[in-house]
């Protein structure tokens, strides 16, 4: 399986794209997505689609942002390369940046799976992708259903050491707010006894679209994208000293970000 780096940390090399990237950065980026997820999305289709492809199509995902001028700063992957068992990362949510880039992260180290809204395994072609990564679905309609959800769901993908990754936000935005950060990723490492790994990110350099298709806005190379792993931590009680100690190393992280 191929590995985005061996070393703690990665930094983007700097490079001087080409005169269309430069012009038309989304257009450049998106046109190569695109023809990466309809080639992944047949495999995805006939059942063959297998974690090393997916760490290989992450990576082509993150060298097309890098080719138009993205530069990512991504720290401390150690947090979590040399656990014992699997783990709940429980992550702020700006942009669908994260969804292609965390498998090339975390996939050579930590089998993985996503909890998801409904409306990803409808989305044509990209569907059959989601699917394969066996997620955990919610609506967001119901949180007392999402919530059984996930601690069901969860606790199985986690029973066969495939590790979640969470976004307890219930909508991405490039801004912070605690109270709309909910529990869901602690209460659910505490049933099952696993460590959470807190994780900052800062991916507004992908945009959020005002028009039909939201996931899939403006490319912005002038915003530096950064991902920092926190250390593990243990979940102890009900998980609210836990999850303060999340929102505090996420908040810290933005703030040095700014």
């Amino acid at each position: 399986m191929r590995y985005l780096t061996t070393e703690d940390s990665y930094k983007s090399i700097s490079h001087k794209p080409s005169w269309l990237a430069r012009r038309f950065p989304s257009m450049v980026c998106y046109a190569k997505m695109i023809r990466m997820l309809y080639s992944a999305s047949q495999v995805a289709k006939r059942g063959k689609y297998t974690a090393e492809r997916l760490v290989d199509d992450s990576l082509k995902a993150l060298t097309y942002l890098e080719s138009v001028g993205v530069r990512f700063e991504i720290k401390n992957t150690y947090a979590f390369r040399n656990l014992s068992s699997p783990c709940i990362f429980v992550s702020n949510h700006m942009s669908t940046l994260e969804t292609f880039i965390f498998p090339c992260i975390i996939e050579p180290y930590r089998n993985l799976t996503f909890v998801i809204k409904e409306s990803l395994i409808r989305y044509p072609v990209f569907k059959h992708i989601m699917v394969s990564l066996d997620p955990v679905v919610i609506t967001r309609e119901n949180p007392r259903e999402d919530f059984r959800v996930v601690l069901k769901e969860g606790m199985e993908r986690l029973s066969r050491n495939v590790s979640v990754v969470i976004f307890p936000q219930t909508t991405r935005s490039i801004t912070f707010d605690p109270a709309a950060f909910n529990t869901i990723g602690v209460k659910l490492a505490a049933h099952a006894k696993v460590p959470v790994i807190p994780v900052a990110l800062k991916t507004d350099a992908w945009g959020n679209s005002e028009h039909f298709i939201k996931d899939f806005g403006p490319i912005d190379p002038t915003k530096l994208v950064h991902i920092c792993f926190g250390n593990p931590i243990d979940i102890h009680g009900n998980g609210k000293a836990e999850h303060e100690q999340i929102i505090k190393f996420i908040e810290g992280k933005l703030k040095e970000w700014e």
